[in-house]
């Protein structure tokens, strides 16, 4: 492993665009629990109660499952950064990363440091009122709805709110898309972490910066079989830091 991270942090050195993609296998090393493994979030609850149709028919009923998987993501306690997103926050902070894409909307890398950064699925960090637009902290509305105040509402208009989230049955942010669209098409270097690269459109990127000439770094537990320059089938905890370590040398 040892030669081919040295040739991978060579590759972002040497790179004038490096883009980084993250996943679920980042958020996963943090304690919160993924959706599709077989112990995953989705073999609780039905993931068509977090359909968008079912906000609109049944908002009151959306939040309560809504708590009701909150409450199982943390149930471990109090969720950290760990050191995979600690180690991209300061692989852009050193100039070495232009963006970061992220699949996952628990706010951890923005709460580690990174800036420059694409939410594909929103972030749960935050509400949005239907009606109005205005978006606030998620803090006191878990808390409404802790206390049975559902659905909630905006504090503005009076609206229904709505995690700041893409739901089932919602379409993609297009501005995010668009970005990440042009990102993976120019950038020099793509990075993939923690993704199994199974869920669209987020799954094409990479393979569209491959297409366009651009090295790809593949770090995952699992080889889902994308065929990247380098692969790393180890814990992006390990990986990262020590990949960033790497590239931050003389």
């Amino acid at each position: 492993m040892d030669e081919a991270l040295s040739q991978a942090a060579t590759a972002i050195q040497e790179a004038d665009a490096v883009v980084a993609l993250t996943g679920a296998g980042v958020s996963t090393a943090s304690g919160i629990p993924d959706f599709r493994s077989e112990d995953g979030l989705w073999q609780k609850h039905d993931p068509q109660s977090f359909h968008f149709s079912r906000f609109h028919a049944d908002p009151e009923g959306f939040w309560r499952d809504r708590l009701s998987m909150f409450e199982d993501i943390y149930a471990g306690g109090d969720i950290a950064p760990n050191d995979a997103h600690v180690a991209l926050a300061a692989l852009e902070a050193a100039g070495h990363l232009d963006t970061l894409i992220t699949q996952n909307i628990d706010g951890l890398h923005r709460e580690a440091g990174s800036e420059d950064l694409i939410e594909l699925h929103g972030t749960g960090a935050a509400v949005a009122c239907m009606d109005c637009g205005e978006r606030a902290d998620a803090a006191p509305t878990w808390e409404e709805v802790k206390a049975g105040n559902v659905p909630p509402r905006c504090a503005l208009c009076d609206g229904i709110v709505k995690p700041a989230v893409v739901l089932f049955g919602e379409s993609m942010p297009e501005v995010a898309m668009s970005r990440a669209h042009s990102l993976a098409t120019s950038c020099d270097v793509f990075l993939v972490a923690g993704s199994s690269l199974s869920v669209e459109p987020a799954a094409s990127l990479p393979r569209i910066a491959a297409r366009n000439g651009a090295t790809t770094i593949y770090v995952n537990l699992a080889d889902t079989g994308f065929d990247a320059d380098y692969t790393f089938d180890a814990d992006v905890t390990d990986v990262l830091p020590r990949l960033v370590s790497a590239v931050r040398k003389p």
